[in-house]
């Protein structure tokens, strides 16, 4: 809702109505219940390509001893990803075959992230189920294709799942409880961290911005303009805290998706 939508609330004398998920709904081509190209996909689709671009023109050339701005971005991002994430976490054995899945997910996350403050986007792509869904599918059949191999098979794998000593009609109640944490709940709650913080945050700062708006044109007195100034500035404010929300985010991910990574290669999962 934009501030002209505002004004024109503000000329039929309409009350406020807050925000709503409804309103991220920006279908470009089609629009109807079965499918879609909205806004959010395609900047989706545009930063994969940027991001591929960027890398590859940074690496396709010779690099300098002395880096230019775009090789310092590139080598900044990639040693925080490969030594702060990748071998850290999963460890100096493992660590490097994974590194390009781990770069690619904190890179996309991150620009898709900080889209909901670049000016006419505004929206962050992630804050749409199905992107994390898709980036978390991803990173859990890494996953379990490195467990299996790990393993020596997948009935090893299944059976693994069952910690040992347990007592016999303990196992069955134990190995539902394990499928169950392994395939669904981890994956779960890795899209949906990522999907309801960027939503949230994104939602919250969209009410600052149409109350405020609408306190400042249709309040009446000074005391409710004077409130939809400060609820601009609080706007204001929370797009910085949204920033660091954003990294974070994405660092949170990539962090999380190392770390089931490092279990499934572990010999001890």
């Amino acid at each position: 809702m934009s501030f002209i939508a505002g004004a024109a609330l503000v000329a039929e004398g309409e009350s406020f109505e807050s925000p709503t998920t409804s309103d991220f709904w920006w279908p470009l081509i089609g629009g109807d219940s079965n499918w879609a190209i909205t806004r959010p996909a395609v900047v989706f689709l545009i930063s994969a390509l940027l991001i591929g671009w960027f890398f590859v023109s940074v690496t396709g050339k010779k690099l300098s001893v002395v880096p230019s701005k775009r090789q310092f971005m590139a080598e900044g991002a990639y040693d925080f990803v490969r030594n702060t994430i990748g071998r850290d976490i999963i460890g100096s054995k493992d660590f490097m075959r994974f590194v390009p899945l781990l770069l690619t997910c904190f890179t996309l996350i991150l620009f898709n992230n900080l889209a909901g403050i670049i000016p006419f986007i505004q929206y962050p792509s992630t804050g749409r189920i199905a992107f994390p869904i898709v980036l978390t599918i991803i990173v859990f059949i890494t996953y379990h294709v490195v467990a299996v191999k790990t393993k020596g098979g997948f009935g090893k794998y299944m059976g693994s799942l069952i910690p040992p000593g347990l007592p016999g009609w303990l196992k069955p109640i134990m190995f539902v409880l394990e499928f169950l944490t392994y395939f669904v709940i981890r994956p779960l709650t890795l899209a949906l961290r990522l999907f309801g913080n960027m939503m949230a945050g994104h939602l919250m700062l969209l009410v600052f911005i149409v109350g405020g708006e609408y306190l400042l044109l249709h309040g009446g007195n000074i005391g409710l303009q004077g409130a939809g100034i400060l609820s601009f500035a609080s706007a204001i404010l929370m797009t910085f805290f949204e920033l660091l929300i954003e990294f974070l985010q994405a660092f949170i991910f990539t962090m999380l998706a190392a770390l089931y990574i490092a279990d499934a290669a572990s010999e001890h999962h």
